[in-house]
């Protein structure tokens, strides 16, 4: 595994040994590869939304509109639920 070294400020370098102690993570690496998980699972998320609206908004599939509503309406539950896991 490779390792990374980073300065923080006193404020945040208290904030997180507060997050530590709070949220039950075993060392300042968890807590990092964790955060560092959220923000990729994010980003993966925009990247997902981007293309699945893309995709729509083409038009280049001759959807009927009932179709196209059914798909729109599963896409944004889809996207609901990625929502739901990053916020978490």
């Amino acid at each position: 595994m490779a390792t990374v070294t980073i300065s923080l400020p006193e404020s945040l370098k208290s904030f997180v040994e507060s997050q530590l102690a709070n949220k039950g993570f075993g060392n300042v690496s968890e807590y990092f590869r964790s955060l560092l998980r959220d923000a990729q699972a994010k980003e993966q998320e925009a990247r997902l939304e981007a293309l699945l609206l893309e995709g729509l908004a083409s038009h280049s599939i001759p959807f009927d509109a009932d179709f196209r509503a059914r798909l729109e309406a599963k896409t944004e539950a889809i996207l609901e639920k990625y929502r739901d896991r990053v916020r978490s």
